[in-house]
This record gives structure tokens, sequence and C-alpha cells, in this order.
């Protein structure tokens, strides 16, 4: 008997072995990730043996070759036509452009078109929104105001008074007889569930959940959550960019105290494609025949003269489109590029490029929290961030509470701000959500703001980068290491 109980538990390591041996296969040879990536994943599956096949199990799969957002025939037809058409009329120089700067950058804008396939749309007007409190007040007025429907996505929403406050608001105006339709990432939305929504779903509110897990407490798909913040009011008004709805967003949290974000509300033709977005996730969501078209009804009447393109990605796409905007901007600066983002772990090509911009005159500056919300992130962070500050980048720590702002502005003239960070998870893993503006007023608020936040701030040296401690040097350099898988 004993000898069987030995033969068995010496044979358990070679079954572990064995099995990962056939999943590091499985990733080198069929799933063609990246190679970072996947020596990421082979070195967690024999560093951590047993424990890396649950880990690859949860949090790594491959969903790029799914469809998950279909359009139909007609709406592939209609859509790629009316965008072939804006593409042919801007390469052969007779669009009309708003100002110079979108004339300036319109290869940017033919990037996004042939490669996002996003529209530009000239007749926007923005509102820019830092403060939590101010959104959330700005955002519960709007939806009082609506006649017609509001659709809300986000990839947090809290059971605090500030979650309830949202959906009771939203009940509200499903009892008026507004169609209200709200979806919600199945984790970070976890802590709402069908009683929080019953007397919602009784009003006629419909709701859905993005990624929900077979059984109870087993998500399989723990890795790719959609990370997008977006509502839609009456296909007129939209909301979009890094704040998610819980008290922390308001600043009421001791951990992370004031907490600085940005956030857009927009008016103009760009509220159509965001609702075309939502309309796209609602659809695998809730499987509801919601026809595409009816985010494009007419054209909306013109509330300002600001050029946006609405540019999302995420992992069912092997496109980084929001990554490849960010390169794009990064290496056409000619003056300066401001970057803020609570999580920096960018790829070798946004870490060669911003050395590249360094190295050819361009002040580049970037801002980062002072304090973690997650340590393995914020430790691959402080990494790059130290390769960049050796090349000459000015690097800022936020001191006034967290930062969670993802913005990049150049030259005055062109900015992006949304749901995704500079980091891996946004570029490959997450579902995001980014504004690009071509607008030189409304890039000149956003640098104004980053020059505020830099009187709060203290400048990171290179004298006090190397000062630190060596085990500090020892987690970093370990999560630069697994950075693709962060």
């Amino acid at each position: 008997m004993f000898l069987i109980n030995l033969l068995e538990i010496s044979t358990l390591p070679v079954i572990i072995y064995s099995v990962n041996f056939l999943i590091a296969f499985v990733i080198i040879f069929l799933e063609r990730k990246n190679p970072s990536a996947s020596l990421a994943w082979i070195m967690v599956l024999f560093m951590l043996p047993g424990f890396g096949i649950l880990f690859y199990a949860f949090f790594s799969q491959h969903i790029s070759r799914q469809k998950i957002f279909h359009l139909t025939d007609y709406e592939h037809h209609v859509l790629n036509q009316n965008l072939e058409a804006q593409i042919s009329s801007i390469r052969s120089k007779d669009f009309a452009f708003n100002n110079n700067v979108e004339k300036k950058w319109q290869d940017m804008i033919l990037l996004h078109q042939t490669y996002s396939k996003a529209f530009l749309t000239q007749n926007n007007r923005v509102f820019l929104l830092t403060d939590g409190n101010h959104k959330f007040q700005s955002l519960l007025q709007d939806i009082k105001a609506a006649r017609k429907s509001i659709n809300v996505m986000y990839f947090i929403i809290k059971n605090d008074f500030v979650g309830q406050a949202l959906i009771q608001a939203l009940t509200e105006k499903a009892k008026e007889g507004v169609k209200v339709r709200l979806l919600l990432d199945a984790m970070g939305c976890r802590q709402i569930r069908h009683k929080q929504l019953a007397e919602f779903k009784k009003a006629g509110g419909m709701y859905a959940y993005f990624f929900p897990p077979k059984l109870k407490f087993l998500n399989l798909k723990l890795n790719y959550r959609n990370h997008r913040k977006l509502v839609i009011i009456d296909g007129e008004i939209g909301y979009l960019g890094g704040f998610n709805i819980a008290k922390e967003y308001l600043g009421q949290k001791k951990k992370f105290g004031y907490w600085r974000d940005t956030h857009l509300r927009l008016m103009g033709n760009c509220v159509q494609d965001m609702n075309a977005r939502f309309i796209l996730d609602w659809r695998f969501a809730k499987k509801e025949d919601l026809r595409l078209e009816s985010a494009y009804f007419g054209t909306l009447p013109d509330m300002g003269e600001t050029g946006i393109q609405i540019v999302s990605c995420g992992p069912d796409s092997r496109n980084p489109e929001i990554k490849r905007g960010y390169l794009k901007m990064i290496t056409s600066a000619k003056k300066n590029i401001f970057i803020q983002s609570p999580y920096f772990v960018p790829d070798s090509s946004i870490i060669e490029s911003l050395k590249n911009a360094i190295y050819s005159g361009v002040d580049v500056r970037i801002m980062i929290p002072d304090k973690p919300d997650h340590f393995f992130v914020y430790w691959a962070t402080m990494f790059y961030v130290g390769d960049l500050l050796r090349a000459g980048a000015k690097i800022y720590i936020y001191r006034n509470g967290f930062l969670h702002a993802k913005n990049i502005c150049v030259d005055g003239e062109v900015a992006s701000v949304g749901s995704a960070n500079f980091d891996m998870r946004s570029f490959y893993l997450n579902f995001e959500i980014n504004a690009f503006i071509y607008d030189a007023e409304e890039v000149y608020k956003l640098e104004s703001i980053f020059e505020e936040d830099m009187a709060v701030c203290e400048e990171l040296t290179e004298k006090n980068y190397n000062a630190r401690p060596i085990t500090v040097k020892v987690k970093e350099s370990i999560s630069r290491l697994l950075s693709d898988l962060l």
C-alpha cells in the first residue's frame, strides 16, 4: 500500500509537467501569441507547476478568432460605403476640413479610417470633466432630462451610494417610458446582481452582463473585460472617459484620497459612433435584435467645430487600434508629448518611439500616480518610466490622491482621451474606447490641466530613482518579465 502511494506521489509531478509541456506547445505553435507573451506564460507554467495551469485556464484564452460583434450584410455595406466615400474624398484632396489641425493631421485621420474603421466627425462640442463629483452630477442631470433613450455601459459599478443613485435614476426614467439599457461588465460590476436590479427591470429597464460566468464562481473569460465607460442619452449626448461608478471616483475612499481622472461630455455626430459601439456590445451580451442603423438616424445639429474620431479596440481583433493611434501621435510629434496614465506598461514599439522622440528634441512628459491599486502593475510601471527617465523624459509622480486619467496630448494640436491605459492589457486584452481629438483649443485645455497637475507632483530624478532599495528593484524586474500578462 505504501509503495502504491509512493508511486502515485512520484507520478504526480510527471503528470503536471506533462500538462505544462502540452500547454506550452499550444501557446507556441497554435495560439500564435506575440513572443514576449508566450515566454511570459511559459515562465509562469514552469515556475508555478500546477498553479500555472490554473492561471492559464482562467487568464489566457485566444479569443481573436471568435466572431463576437456581428454586422448584417446591409450594415456592413452601408458603413463601408460611407467610410470609403470619406477616405476617397480626403485622398483626392476634396474633403473640407474644419481647421488647419485636421488638415495637418490628415494622415492620422486616414490611419484610423483604414485601420480602425473610424469616421471623422467635425460638428462636435467637448466638455472636459476632471472631478468625479462634477462628472456624476452632470451625468445625473442629463439622465433626468432624457426623453427617448439612455444607453449605459460601465466597467465598474459598485453597490454603494453612488451605484445605487445611478440605478435609481435609471429606474425612474424607465418608469417614465424612456428606453433604458444597462450593460455591466460581469467582473467589474460583480456587486450589482439581479437582486439590485429587480426594481429597475420591473420598471421596464433592460440589463445584461458582458462575459458572465458560466457557473456562479467560475469565469473562464476572467482576463478579457469590457473596460469601456459609455453613456449615450437620446442619441445626442455622450459620456466617455476614465470614471467608473463608485464612491472612490468621487474622492470618498480614504485609501485613494482625491481621485483625478478625465472624462468627456460630447455632443455632435461623434455621439452616433459611440452609440454604434454600445449597440454592438449590447447585441452580443443581450442578444436583442437592435439595428445598428438606429445609431445613425439623420445628422445631428452642429454643436461645435471639433473634429473627433471614436476608436475602439479589443481582444476580438488582431489589430491594436488604439495603440496604433498612440504610436502615430508619438512618431509624428515635433514639440511635445504629455502622457497621463495610472498604468504605464507599454510594449517595445511604444518605448522605442518615445525614446526616438526624446532624442529628436521632443519634450516628453509622463505623469503617473504615487500609489498603486495593483502592485505588480505599479512595479512594472516604475521599471518602464525609469528606462525613459534615463533617456531624457520628464517623469512626474502625482501626490494629490490617485491619478486615473488616460490622456495623451501632442504638439498642442491632437489628443486622445478614453478608457485605454498605456499598458499591454488595454492594448491587447481589454475592450476599450477612446476619442481622438483634432482641435488646438481643446488640446490647449488638456495641456493646461496637465500643467496644473504638475504643481501637485514630485518630479522623479535619476538620483532618487537610482537610490530605491534593492527589494524594489527586484520587484520591478520580476513584474517587468510578467508585463505581457498584467
